[in-house]
């Protein structure tokens, strides 16, 4: 397992507000060390690194008491959601409390006439889209993963939709949240726009934890399309498949979405959805609009695609054959963990400007290759962003400092393209050492001392962003 970092514990601290806790809440403050362990990393190569207590708030209040008891020992506070991220966002390097969000999942206020919702952290985006259905509205970002809503909005998520609809920090319209000091922050009303100081909702998103503790969101909804089809189309080469993108991003056509699955990663679905995709390098895509309006979006980007060697372009407006090709792209990751059983799977994204696209996908290919890694590359590649998924034997040293010094590369070159170490994975713990890198010193320490203000004993999530 790849290294994290430690911090020092706060050994009495941790013992007197456990028993704090313990007195307030009783069974409810849980320490079993499985539960522990499935509250920190999981889902990576990172070393896991548990809470010493477990949490399960149902309110607003509770998180405050919650976090003034351990403000008051001064004991680490980590908020949990379903547990999805990928770069170590959860782990607790210095112990203290996760506070599991699994209870808090209300959805609070429908404001159908002004496209918006309020809920609770907890809810997922798959209950809320089912909640929403007979409205005619739908909540766009997805990540993929049923990620909870309060998880997506910290580490500032996006995913297939993002080309069009933007990401979390286009979607959220105000928050509320504990601050260190147990007070409540309120960022924003529910108007569409404002020019009120500081625009405290964007500095909430993608804060991973370390400013604040969501509890409520009040999120922008979309209408229903009318009409939706799905596209696939191979290409002789992942480039021409990028190539295609640039020309589709500007010509100005509408994709909704538009992803990329290599070779590699079209051959795992195949295997684990039972699908028959050519083995080729592949553009899934998705347009919205009136029925019309899909079919010439289709149309016009069969002819883009045509140009540029694509072939076998089909399109369908089923609802059952588009469900079956975005679930197996949603199963990507799994599909491709087939390629090598027994391997760890090391996922690892960046974003580059779209017109950099295709040589920063084709010169991590070229890398992966020379470095014999077994590595799958899919992407959101319609605002320039992609994923390779490296197939690893944790227990192998050689194997994992060759897949550290690969992701490294990858970051410093999307960096060194103007682009950044991560589109939508966060930073936590994985990618903190690159955060520097990318932003420089001037904004690394303006963040710095944003968290030190805001939180000055150092509660909040400590560990992550390099903040510390």
């Amino acid at each position: 397992m790849a290294g994290a970092l430690d911090l020092a514990r706060n050994e009495g601290g941790i013992a007197t507000a456990l028993d704090v806790l313990r007195q307030r809440f009783g069974a409810r403050l849980e320490t079993g060390q499985a539960l522990r362990e499935q509250h920190a990393h999981t889902t990576t190569w990172l070393r896991n690194q548990p809470p010493d207590a477990v949490i399960c708030p149902t309110s607003t209040a509770e998180v405050q008491e919650i976090v003034a008891i351990c403000a008051e020992y001064r004991v680490p506070v980590i908020a949990f959601g379903t547990g999805t991220s990928l770069e170590g966002h959860v782990n607790a390097p210095a112990g203290g409390v996760s506070l599991d969000f699994k209870d808090m999942n209300a959805i609070l206020q429908v404001n159908a006439a002004d496209m918006d919702v309020v809920i609770q952290p907890g809810v997922t985006r798959k209950a809320l889209n089912t909640h929403l259905r007979d409205t005619g509205l739908f909540f766009p970002v997805d990540p993929g993963a049923d990620a909870s809503l309060g998880g997506m909005a910290a580490t500032g998520a996006s995913g297939t939709n993002a080309v069009r609809y933007g990401t979390m920090k286009d979607n959220v319209l105000a928050l509320k949240a504990v601050l260190p000091s147990g007070e409540i922050m309120t960022s924003a009303s529910r108007a569409r726009k404002s020019s009120a100081g500081y625009d405290l909702t964007r500095l909430m998103v993608g804060s991973e934890g370390t400013l604040g503790i969501i509890t409520e969101l009040t999120l922008r909804l979309r209408g229903i399309p009318e009409a939706v089809s799905a596209a696939t189309c191979s290409f002789p080469s992942v480039e021409a498949a990028c190539n295609a993108v640039i020309m589709t991003i500007q010509y100005g056509l509408p994709v909704a979405r538009i992803e990329l699955l290599d070779a590699l990663q079209v051959r795992a679905v195949n295997a684990y959805s039972k699908l028959d995709l050519p083995e080729a390098p592949l553009l899934l895509l998705e347009f919205h609009g009136s029925e019309t309006g899909v079919a010439e979006q289709a149309e016009a980007f069969g002819d883009i695609a045509a140009e540029m060697g694509g072939s076998g372009f089909t399109f369908t407006t089923k609802e059952e054959d588009r469900a079956r090709l975005w679930q197996a792209r949603h199963d990507a990751y799994w599909a491709a963990l087939q390629l090598r059983p027994g391997a760890r799977g090391i996922s690892t994204d960046v974003c580059v400007p779209v017109s950099r696209l295709a040589d920063c996908v084709t010169a991590a290919q070229e890398r992966l290759a020379a470095d014999g890694f077994i590595a799958p590359v899919v992407g959101h590649v319609g605002d320039g962003n992609f994923h390779a998924l490296l197939l690893v034997d944790a227990e192998n040293p050689d194997e994992v400092a060759r897949a550290d010094s690969f992701i490294g590369w990858l970051n410093d070159l999307a960096i060194s393209m103007d682009g950044t170490c991560t589109g939508e994975h966060g930073i936590g713990q994985g990618k903190a050492k690159y955060l520097d890198r990318e932003l420089g010193p001037g904004a690394m320490g303006m963040m710095r001392a944003i968290k030190r203000a805001v939180d000055p004993l150092n509660i909040l999530n400590p560990g992550k962003m390099d903040l510390d």
